[in-house]
Formats: structure tokens, sequence, C-alpha cells
């Protein structure tokens, strides 16, 4: 589903007291700047004309006060209370029109607005309010119907996004293709679960995620504009849109919608905060593990993932049958920092992070027997490739740990096997899983099989499967294939005729073990 909506990019932007100061209505005015120059970028939300001492009471701020000061002509008392009332009422500036009352900026005035930091504008020339008021009013007006307009085209994108069920990463990629900014998901701990937006930029971010996590909860600006994910009475997170170089006030409108977003995702969905950080996790590992991105590329989506990375020690696990969400509180409960995502086939990786000090080995022990003890699933199969200490590592050993794991998930003898099982525990089987995908190894099994395997022959393959594994015993293979002695002899020699080869003879027994060894990791 292909979805567009206004750029954000066309949303006419606020009006500032300076650029007000420069349209064509208010120069004919010979405006002249006497307080406040630092100030002029204040944003004008409201044009009000007011002779009134007392105008500040009406104000709810950010209004552009235009005055001739008529009532305050004489009293310097009420001339400077009148720039303070406008200062706490938060005007955006005050226009004098110089005349009768007042012929020169007066002193009193420009002192108090300057001391406030309220911008002061007289005009040297008559000029009738009613044209500034119209023209700054219809511009303005203008700008908040546009702004509406682009709310509910946004609103109604993104929801027909949800509706079609997109993932909530193609929500994200439509926030970021129209802030033009990197966009990053987090929650209350400031962990980032997603992220969207031009690769590098992203990366640029989440390099620097620490120092701007520690600022997350201050005050926006230079374009991080942020907006809370909450919903049913719970706060769980935030969206922040990360150098956002357009109109302020459209930055925050596009934030919230994109909050509003994920907030009905979630709830359509039915999932939580915490399956978004799954969904990160088997993000990061996935790609980890595949090696289509470099490790140190994903330095920094782990960093900020929430993973210790520095002076660190990774042991790389893959736990077949096991419950990702137990793995997670297993590791909370012994106090160990690690990503934990499922990978496929109801395997799941685990790589753990921990200080260099500590006995890696020894811990990942601990931590494959308490997960059988808690469990009570004394078959969970826990393999582990060796500890490393440099993150480029990690890929080649998450997959030495998945090798591992594909060579025993089948095996009869789990329960011989440590606690943690690695490449030397599972012998020739996983040497052979690691060379499957070698050309010369497949090649070798084709050969070594070629009789039964042209022959599509599962009957006489699993008997030679069994014959094998069994250590040639051949009472146990009559047995195991509920056949008679002789029966077992006759599919035997038939083996031994389609493959060329005499299975008394031990080496070339050996040689068809390997060969059907590689052949069933292909297939598996």
């Amino acid at each position: 589903m292909t979805t567009t909506f206004a750029s954000f990019e066309r949303l006419e932007p606020a009006l500032s007291v300076r650029q007000v100061l420069t349209l064509e209505r208010v120069l004919a005015g010979e405006p002249e700047v006497v307080a406040g120059a630092g100030h002029l970028d204040r944003p004008v939300r409201w044009v009000h004309v007011a002779e009134a001492p007392d105008v500040g009471v009406m104000l709810s701020g950010g209004e552009m006060v235009l005055t001739t000061g008529v009532l305050l002509a004489g009293d310097e008392d009420k001339q400077a209370e009148y720039i303070r009332s406008l200062h706490r009422a938060e005007a955006a500036a005050v226009v004098l029109g110089l005349g009768r009352a007042f012929p020169a900026p007066p002193d009193v005035m420009r002192r108090a607005a300057e001391r406030c930091g309220l911008p002061m504008v007289v005009l040297h020339r008559p000029f009738p309010f009613a044209e500034l008021t119209e023209e700054v009013q219809a511009r303005l007006v203008r700008r908040k119907f546009a702004a509406v307009s682009l709310s509910e085209s946004v609103r109604t994108a993104l929801t027909g996004l949800i509706t079609a069920g997109a993932p909530l990463q193609r929500l994200l990629d439509e926030v970021a293709q129209h802030s033009a900014c990197p966009v990053v998901v987090t929650n209350l701990a400031h962990r980032v679960l997603a992220t969207a937006g031009e690769r590098p930029a992203v990366d640029d971010v989440l390099r620097d995620w620490e120092r701007i996590a520690r600022q997350a909860g201050g005050s926006e600006g230079d374009g991080w504009i942020r907006a809370e994910l909450a919903g049913r009475g719970e706060r769980w997170g935030r969206i922040m849109l990360c150098g956002y170089r357009g109109d302020t006030a459209a930055g925050r409108l596009l934030a919230d919608r994109a909050a509003e977003a994920l907030v009905l995702h979630r709830m359509l969905g039915g999932t939580s905060a915490h399956t978004w950080e799954e969904q990160s996790a088997q993000s990061l590992l996935t790609d980890l593990v595949s090696g289509v991105v470099p490790a140190r590329q994903l330095l920094p989506r782990a960093r900020a993932a929430g993973l210790p990375v520095n002076r660190r020690t990774f042991v790389p696990l893959v736990v077949r049958d096991g419950d990702p969400a137990q793995l997670d509180r297993m590791l909370r409960l012994l106090g160990l920092s690690g990503l934990v995502a499922e990978l496929a086939d109801t395997a799941t990786a685990v790589l753990l992070s921990l200080p260099r000090d500590q006995d890696a080995e020894a811990l990942a022990a601990h931590f494959a027997a308490r997960l059988r003890t808690e469990s009570g699933a004394a078959r969970t199969v826990v393999a582990s490739a060796g500890p490393r200490t440099a993150w480029d590592d990690v890929p080649a050993g998450l997959r030495e740990a998945q090798h591992v794991a594909d060579a025993v998930a089948d095996s009869s003898a789990v329960l011989d096997l440590p606690a943690v099982v690695r490449l030397r525990d599972v012998h020739l089987r996983g040497l052979i899983r690691l060379l499957r995908d070698d050309p010369h190894v497949q090649s070798f099994a084709e050969r070594e099989l070629d009789g039964l395997l042209c022959a599509a022959d599962e009957d006489l393959l699993s008997v030679l499967r069994t014959y094998l594994a069994t250590g040639r015993n051949k009472s146990r293979t009559a047995q195991l294939h509920h056949v008679s002695r002789p029966a077992l002899y006759r599919r035997l020699e038939a083996i031994q005729t389609r493959l060329g080869v005499d299975l008394d003879d031990f080496e070339q027994a050996a040689s068809v073990h390997i060969a059907l060894l590689a052949h069933d990791a292909q297939q598996g």
C-alpha cells in the first residue's frame, strides 16, 4: 500500500515579530525597534489593538499589542506598569504609534521594555492599525487552516497504514520520509526500540545516543522534538524527531500525529512496548547473524538498545525450545546484561555482555543450569560459542552457536550433554554442520550417496542412517525398523550394490556416514 500526505515543508512558517515588521503595510509606517531587539524571533499568535492601561489581564500570551498610548501620556508610573503587565502576560511585542500622545519614543517605556526583554516598536508615520491586524490575522488564519488540514491528512494516512496491517517500521518510515530527519522510538528508560530515516543520519544519532538520552527529559531545541506514547492511563515510551529542520509547530504536529498512530497500532495489534523491545533485539541479532551489515555498523544500534559494549566480553548463545520471555526474565533475575531474540525453527539467540573481569564460561554455565531448573525442561539445549572480546567477532560467534544448536537438535543424547554445549561436544556432527554449505562437501555427499539419491528411496536411506548411527549393529537396526534379520540383510545388500561400497570396510562405511551426515545437514 502506498500512502502519501502533504509535505510539512509546505506549511507556511509561523510569523515572528521580525517577519511582521517586514510586511509591506508595516514598512509604510516606518517601524523602528527601540527595545528588545534581541527577541524579535518570538512567534506572533495574534494581533490585539488596546488602549487600556490594564490590557495585560486580557492577554493569553503571544499577542502583538498595538497602541497609541493615549491613556498613558503624562503618567510615567502607568507607562512602566503597562510594559511590565505585557511582560507578565507573555506578549510577543508592543507597537506604539507616535503622534499626539507620544511624538517621540517615551524613555520610561523603552527602558522598562529593555529590562523585560520585550520587543518595543514605534511607528514614525501615521498608520491605520486595522490594516496591520487584517494582514497579520489573515496570514495566521490561513496558517491555522493549513495546519488543521495537514493534521487530518497525516492522521488519515497513518490510520490507513494501520488498518491495512502495516508493521511498526512501515509507519516510522512514513513519518521519517515527511519529517526528513531521523525518527527514534524509545521506552521510558531511553532504550531505543525502533528507528527510521536515512541510515547514515540514524547512525550518527545513535552514536551520540547516550548524550541525547540524558537530555531527553529537558526542553526541546535545535529541532529535537518529542511526543509521549501513552494510552489507557499508562505512559510507556516516546517518539523523537531528531534534528527536524522545518517549522517547530509543524514538527510538533507531526510528532503528535505519529504518537497517536503508534498508540493506535499498539492497541489494535494487541502488542506492547515489551514486544517492540523484542522486535528491536530480533532485528539487531538477525542482522548480526546474517552478516549482511558489518558488525561495526551495528555497534551504535547495540549501544542504543541498552547493550553495554565498552570493554566487555560477549558470549553468544543459542537456546533450542526456549521461551524468549523466560530467557529475558532469567537474565534480569541473574543480573546479566544481554539481548534476547527469537531467530527461527524454535531457536532463540542470547547475546551476553559481561565485564571482562568475570568468568564468562562459568556465568554462561550458571545461566544454562538455572534455565533448565526453572523451566523444568531437562532437554533444553543451550549452545555456545567461545567468549569474544572484540565486537567484530560476535557475528561469527552467533553463527557458530547456531550451528552447534542445529547439530544436536535431533540428537537422542541431549541428556548426556553438558549444560552448555560447544562445538567440541558435537564432534563430527558439529563439523559437518559448519561445513554443510561448502560446495566441496555438497559435491562429496552427492557423489557418495548418488545410488540412493537418484533412486529417491527414503526407506533404504533410513535403514542406512540407523545402521551407521548404531555402530553397524544389525540386530539393533532390525529391531528399530521392525524387520527380520534376513529382510535387513537384503536391504543392506541393496544399499551396498547401489552405492558400490562394502559397509563392512571401516573406511568405506565412515565415508558413507560422513556423506549422509552432510546430506542431512544440508536438507535440514
